[in-house]
């Protein structure tokens, strides 16, 4: 090998080091140091894994930091439906939702763990091990518990990103101290052997097996791409945007090229008000191009409400 080739490989195996020891986020880190035994009690009383109870904590509320959660104390974005109690109103899925408010944080997830187990069309997942995560993530985006198509993709980063697997088997000596310090070990390994580490907070998440990370206030494509060791350039044509684009905040970005159709298990999508081909491409990860291909479309055509697009 080359003296080029071997320094061009070395830079590949860091960039790809770099990805994997990312900084966690202490956000993140806090809420689960709180919740955490929550959960767990709630695996216990409801056969619901802890992991997911805490994935879904943390997806919903913003690791606890959000302005509507700190309002209603409602941590896992639970709408008011047959709701005797107080309530909220907050923008969703569409304006102006109501949404159940909790007099503190353990009646909010004592009664996630109430809806899930009374309402029919989530009885299934109560056949699955209380220990397969997978399995209830992807139950839970099935069930209709939230409208996002990359639902299940992100409970099972955010569990596996933080081990929060390990509470599923947890013993009474086991605790979140013994998992961060590994961790941590985990991470110093990395860092000693000269990866190049990320500085920022963004969590990689997948969908439809392509890497992505959500946009925050501030950021840009030019920032994400700095802090995780990719070319603007690339991010921008994984993206199909120009440079020109406004990043707004909330917004799906792929570190990796989109794939040629979706999912298994998502093969049509219905356009609602106010999506685009794009944002449909970007909430399947599949290339912009390859949606108009596998539905004989012209690429100016628009989306319709209405039409029932397929995706493989």
């Amino acid at each position: 090998m080359s003296k080029k080739n071997f320094i061009f490989t070395i830079i590949l195996l860091f960039l790809s080091l770099s990805i994997i020891a990312q900084n966690k986020s202490q956000a993140y880190i806090n809420y689960i140091d709180n919740y955490a035994q929550l959960a767990v009690v709630q695996q216990k009383e409801y056969g619901i894994p802890a992991s997911i109870t805490l994935a879904q904590g943390l997806l919903e509320s913003g690791a606890g930091q959000s302005v509507f959660v700190r309002n209603s104390n409602n941590h896992f974005g639970i709408k008011c439906h047959d709701w005797p109690g107080e309530k909220v109103y907050h923008d969703d899925d569409a304006q102006g939702e109501c949404f159940r408010k909790y007099n503190n944080v353990i009646d909010s997830y004592r009664d996630h763990s109430l809806f899930l187990k009374n309402k029919s069309r989530y009885s299934f997942l109560f056949e699955y091990s209380p220990t397969d995560y997978e399995k209830w993530a992807h139950g839970l985006k099935k069930a209709g518990y939230a409208t996002d198509p990359s639902y299940a993709y992100k409970l099972i980063s955010i569990i596996e990103n933080y081990e929060l697997h390990k509470f599923d088997l947890q013993k009474e000596s086991k605790n979140w101290a013994n998992v961060q310090t590994n961790k941590q070990k985990e991470s110093n390994h990395y860092r000693a052997i000269g990866s190049i580490s990320a500085e920022g907070s963004h969590i990689i998440y997948k969908n439809n097996r392509v890497r992505f990370v959500v946009s925050e206030q501030g950021d840009t494509y030019g920032s994400i791409a700095d802090e995780l060791g990719i070319r603007e350039k690339k991010i921008l044509e994984y993206n199909e945007v120009d440079k020109q684009s406004v990043l707004l905040p909330g917004t799906q970005i792929y570190i990796q090229r989109k794939k040629t159709k979706s999912a298994k298990g998502y093969d049509t999508h219905v356009i609602k008000y106010r999506e685009t081909m794009y944002t449909i491409s970007q909430n399947y990860a599949i290339r912009l191009q390859k949606l108009y291909d596998i539905n004989g479309m012209n690429y100016t055509e628009v989306a319709r409400v209405g039409r029932v697009l397929k995706l493989r």
